[in-house]
């Protein structure tokens, strides 16, 4: 008789919410997911929580001000495994246009979203989903020496 193979166990935690499409929203899907991910061991203050935290916040912003559509949500999915070594962050509006990382004047206010989120992701993309809209995702390795992070 062939004898069983012990099964690791993966875990994966997940944080699921809607939020309006106003700046209130983009506001709380932040603080939410900062709170979620202190909850996960990703705690306030270390290079790992600042770098999703302002991915968040970027993706929120840009759901609210580009990929708002009258009368709908965005929502924000968060996955933390820590066996894998990342946060995935994934925000999804219904508005059919692609987000675009641009280099706007220097003087702009504003425009620079998806360069900060290219430079403080690991990986990042957009994605179709289904029903209107996209998904723009991102991913944050937690540090390597122990899939766990680290006041950084």
């Amino acid at each position: 008789m062939p004898t069983q193979q012990p099964q690791v166990a993966v875990t994966v935690s997940t944080f699921a919410q809607r939020f309006s499409a106003t700046r209130r929203g983009a506001r709380l899907a932040r603080r939410l997911a900062a709170h979620q991910l202190d909850a996960w061991g990703v705690p306030h203050g270390t290079s790992t929580s600042h770098a999703a935290v302002l991915i968040i916040a970027e993706l929120s912003a840009s759901a609210v001000l580009h990929g708002r559509v009258p009368g709908r949500d965005f929502a924000l999915w968060l996955d933390h495994t820590p066996a894998a070594g990342l946060v995935r962050v994934e925000v999804s509006d219904t508005h059919p246009a692609l987000p675009a990382r641009l280099l706007p004047p220097a003087d702009s206010d504003g425009g620079r979203g998806l360069v900060l989120v290219d430079v403080l992701a690991s990986r990042w993309g957009v994605t179709e989903r289904t029903g209107p809209g996209k998904t723009v995702w991102a991913e944050v390795d937690l540090p390597a020496e122990t899939g766990a992070v680290h006041p950084g």
